[in-house]
């Protein structure tokens, strides 16, 4: 709980973890894994645990980051980075593996290896305390971000006729995404499109729009499905560019594929819960969140499962969460 605490009131966001990984791998260090391995993909760690005898590698992942809301909880151990908070609950994503290690240090494995990576269990408020959510198959959705630009011609307010703004094109994709998958008959499963964000011109009263912005993001429990919006998404915008006479262009980000629990990962996880007497819950749908984990499960046999903070809890990214201890 204390290094729960210390993280918390250190929160650094993805890219910048520097406080955060010196915090865990002195706490690594006090239980002598038999290798670390650090700055993976920045400052990522690995702690290995090795047994005598040859057997199966077994891999925990935990998350690290934080994210960019400012808590409003009035704690002892509240984020000392104003606009940074733990809101997200991998403070305690960090704590229970770490507390793995701890556990393996003093019960040593007989055989194989564990390796414990700091970048998956996720906590999960509104569902049960304590309560681990498990399904084979999809877990988590794949998630894709897409920028999306048109580019007209700016102009002096008072000539409006002389430019070409995007204003017009830009609030037409917006209410065209807004209804996409519907529009599509994508009713199978999860097929969400979340716009986000939008920017037209600058704040300059003098000036037209020259250029547009539109953001968004695209999930689904099938990648079949998912790749079918992407292709929908730059179709729609090229449509609507070319008939307002603007140019357009796009690029994708966040791209995360559909994290798929393998069903012999998903019986070790099943076997673990019934030893330590955890209630399990089966799920019959995937979340529609994505995790960065299914880049994992596309290469290698694993699972990902939920671990319940409370139907009170609030939610993820929620100024007032904070990991249920």
């Amino acid at each position: 709980m204390a290094l729960r605490h210390e993280l918390h009131a250190h929160a650094e966001l993805a890219g910048g973890e520097v406080e955060t990984s010196r915090i865990i791998r002195d706490f690594l260090d006090l239980h002598e894994p038999d290798g670390l391995v650090a700055e993976l993909g920045g400052f990522g760690l690995a702690a290995v645990f090795e047994g005598p005898e040859e057997g199966p590698s077994v891999m925990f992942r935990t998350e690290i980051d934080a994210v960019p809301v400012q808590e409003c909880n009035d704690v002892n151990y509240r984020s000392r980075r104003p606009g940074v908070s733990h809101t997200c609950g991998h403070d305690g994503h960090a704590a229970i593996v770490a507390g793995l290690a701890s556990r393996l240090s003093r019960r040593p494995i007989r055989r194989g290896r564990v390796l414990l990576l700091f970048l998956a269990l996720h906590n999960l408020p509104r569902e049960k305390f304590g309560e681990i959510q498990i399904k084979s198959g999809p877990f988590a959705s794949g998630s894709v971000g897409v920028i999306l630009r048109f580019l007209g011609k700016t102009s002096h307010a008072a000539y409006p006729e002389q430019g070409e703004s995007p204003a017009l094109a830009a609030a037409q994709l917006i209410q065209e995404l807004t209804v996409l998958p519907d529009s599509l008959g994508l009713h199978d499963g999860i097929a969400r499109l979340t716009v986000i964000h939008a920017r037209i011109g600058e704040a300059a009263f003098g000036t037209t729009p020259g250029e547009a912005e539109v953001m968004a993001t695209l999930r689904s429990d099938r990648e079949d499905v998912l790749n079918r919006l992407r292709e929908a998404v730059v179709d729609q915008a090229q449509r609507i560019a070319q008939a307002h006479g603007l140019e357009h262009a796009h690029s994708w980000t966040d791209d995360f594929p559909v994290t798929t629990n393998h069903p012999e990962a998903v019986a070790l996880v099943e076997a673990a819960a019934k030893a330590g007497g955890v209630a399990l819950a089966w799920r019959d749908e995937a979340y529609p969140w994505s995790e960065d984990f299914g880049w994992f499960t596309r290469r290698f046999k694993g699972a990902l499962f939920g671990l319940g903070a409370g139907h009170e809890a609030p939610a993820l990214h929620s100024p007032e969460y904070d990991f249920p201890d």
